[in-house]
């Protein structure tokens, strides 16, 4: 019933499969009323002629790819079915009838070509996001056009407004926005300062900014999206390959069915030779199982589509099912549900006033590149002071001089070193913060604490609300972590997730899935290379699409944006999808088996079994691409607003239209 896309050779729109199909579909019905106006009006030889147009323009093109499949593949299809049962109509006198069939089987065919063609419009529309090259700005300053294959990481480009960043790179200068809507589903314009990533493909707002290329525009995000999307179009499912397995052997049952049929109505019936072959013939065009074949996959190519327009990347059909059938969650803590990064969350003064702490443990840290200095000095946006003789103290902390005096910031064992003492009440709540998983840091001048500074790993935005999601639809939400477990708990405790095993070493949550497995099937999501075993172990891996590239590949659904609000839309998208296809498979069947049953009796007549069969078929195609209209609802909650302007000047750019493809 398929076959593949033409190109643009020189036979131009008749290389289309598409246009062709309905060219030769229109033809097939010109010869169709034309037959039937010639037989009106007495024209015998005539409306024989038309119905032989009919047949040539919608019977070759079908038995000619039956052929080529028994002769490639060794295997019966449905094409020739149509064919058959339309010749089998003709031999009873009703090729009127056969010339209806194959107008209707060729319009199908089509139709769906066309509905297949709208699921694939994603991919295309990515692979022209990628501009034909870039300006190169050389040692000189001297600005240089070079095409795309050329650039090499290193390189500066210099990227204008409307122009597509051509591939992955880090800003140098500049302040812009950029939609990356196409490859994120993120619909927001994202501002982007010096040193923000931005992705190959993705559009340039309203400044003119140079970025320096960081990998090859053949291994960019774009690029990795458009493979994983060919490999999901090319991979099936469960439900997939049953539907493909099952065609060819019902096909020679059915055409075996035919003598048996015609003899038993015959013989044993009682019918007269024509009324029985006429009988057979009508069982054959309803028993013909296209409907059946086609109502997986188009459920399937339409649900992906959706799911890549929404920022969640199915890389099969079988992703799909998977998720529809998922009864457990689980997640992986850092960068998962949480940001990955730490940021100071607590500042308590023991002597004088917040600023004061912020300010002093900010002109401490930044002479140190440990991830908890950098997140004490993100915590604190004004000037810090000037500080001498600055020096780490391994182990223990860092130490300077502020007119004159020490100060200090670090562990107990860096008080304890200056000979601080903490109060009792300052001891109360630092013993609170370490009791909640917080990396603690003393700040102090001389013998003297004058602070405690909290900094954790937080949780995203959207985590919690997307855990209460994935809850509100029955599923059960685990965390695997291997952070330590007064972290997890506290983490867990701000996200409402009840059930937590921590301490894990990679190996460790290969058994946790393990153990999961055997109590319901699992989803687990994560974003390390130390993820990797645990979702390729899961009957489905989530990555998130700012993850490592082990973990992206051995997910089984991507989350483009990084957004945890997308899996609650993930799955709801799947259960739809795996509702319309039980829906459509059982409406097929549904239809051989009761139609095909009143034609045995004679009750239906062959021109009604044409329309109920190839109408059949249509309607289930029309239910399957109902699913590329579905929306994640909630994706965009976790981005309340744009975030605002970096730069005086800079302007998000509200309402940019979406992108190629979206």
């Amino acid at each position: 019933m398929d076959e593949p896309d033409g190109g643009g050779g020189p036979m131009g729109w008749w290389s289309d499969r598409v246009v062709r199909g309905f060219v030769l579909a229109g033809v097939t019905l010109f010869g169709v009323l034309a037959g039937f106006t010639a037989q009106g009006v007495g024209h015998p030889w005539l409306h024989w002629a038309f119905f032989g147009l009919a047949f040539l323009s919608g019977g070759v093109p079908s038995a000619r790819a039956a052929f080529d499949e028994l002769v490639g593949e060794r295997k019966l299809n449905v094409d020739l079915l149509m064919v058959v049962a339309a010749l089998g109509a003709a031999s009873v006198g009703q090729a009127g009838d056969g010339a209806i069939l194959l107008f209707l089987f060729s319009l199908s065919n089509a139709l769906q070509g066309w509905a297949f063609d709208r699921t694939k419009n994603a991919i295309r529309a990515l692979m022209k996001l990628h501009p034909a090259g870039a300006t190169v700005i050389g040692e000189d300053g001297c600005e240089r056009w070079v095409p795309l294959e050329a650039l090499a990481p290193g390189h500066l480009v210099l990227v204008r407004p409307g122009e597509r960043f051509p591939a992955d790179a880090a800003l140098a200068d500049g302040y812009t926005s950029a939609d990356e809507s196409a490859l994120t589903g993120e619909s927001v314009p994202v501002d982007k300062a010096p040193g923000d990533r931005v992705f190959g493909g993705t559009l340039n707002g309203e400044g003119v900014v140079r970025a320096r290329i960081e990998r090859p525009a053949s291994e960019s995000a774009l690029a990795r999206l458009v493979r994983l999307v060919e490999q999901a179009q090319a991979a099936r499912g469960p439900t997939e390959e049953f539907a493909a397995r099952f065609e060819g052997p019902y096909t020679i049952a059915v055409l075996l069915s035919v003598p048996v049929v015609f003899l038993a109505l015959h013989l044993a019936g009682g019918v007269d030779t024509a009324g029985a072959w006429y009988r057979a013939m009508t069982f054959l065009v309803v028993a013909s199982p296209c409907a059946v074949v086609i109502s997986t996959p188009a459920a399937v190519l339409a649900a992906m589509a959706a799911g890549a327009r929404n920022g969640a990347l199915f890389k099969s059909g079988a992703a799909l099912e998977a998720l529809a059938a998922a009864r457990i969650v689980a997640f992986d803590k850092t960068g998962t549900l949480t940001e990955g990064r730490m940021r100071l969350v607590e500042a308590i003064p023991v002597e004088g006033g917040e600023d004061g702490l912020r300010a002093l443990a900010a002109g401490l840290e930044r002479h140190s590149e440990h991830p908890v200095a950098r997140a004490i000095v993100g915590g604190w946006t004004g000037d810090a002071p000037v500080l001498d003789d600055v020096a780490a103290v391994r182990g223990q902390g860092i130490r300077g001089r502020l007119e004159g005096e020490t100060v200090w910031a670090g562990s107990r064992r860096m008080a304890a070193a200056e000979g601080a003492a903490l109060a009792a009440d300052a001891e109360r709540r630092l013993a609170r913060l370490e009791d909640e998983g917080i990396t603690t840091v003393l700040v102090g001048r001389g013998a003297r604490v004058v602070g405690l500074l909290g900094v954790a790993d937080t949780p995203r935005a959207e985590a919690a609300a997307a855990v209460r999601a994935l809850r509100a639809r029955g599923l059960r939400v685990v965390m695997l972590t291997g952070d330590r477990e007064a972290v997890a708990r506290h983490v867990a405790a701000e996200l409402g997730i009840g059930e937590v095993m921590a301490e894990l070493l990679p190996e460790h949550k290969l058994d946790a899935i393990s153990t999961l497995r055997r109590e319901g099937r699992v989803a687990m999501v994560g974003d390390g290379v130390n993820d990797a075993p645990a979702l390729a172990a899961a009957d489905l891996g989530v990555a998130m699409g700012s993850g490592s590239d082990v973990s992206l590949e051995s997910a089984d659904l991507v989350l483009m944006k990084s957004d945890l609000s997308r899996i609650d839309g993930a799955v709801g998208l799947a259960r739809k999808a795996a509702g319309t296809i039980r829906f459509n498979l059982t409406f097929a069947m549904g239809v051989i088996v009761i139609v095909g049953t009143l034609s045995l009796f004679g009750r239906i007549p062959l021109p009604l079994g044409v329309v109920a069969h190839e109408g059949g078929t249509i309607f289930v195609v029309s239910v399957g691409l109902r699913l590329l209209a579905y929306r994640f609802r909630g994706a965009a909650k976790a981005v309340s607003e744009p975030a605002q302007p970096r730069t005086k000047g800079v302007r998000t750019v509200a309402g940019m239209a979406e992108m190629a493809g979206d």
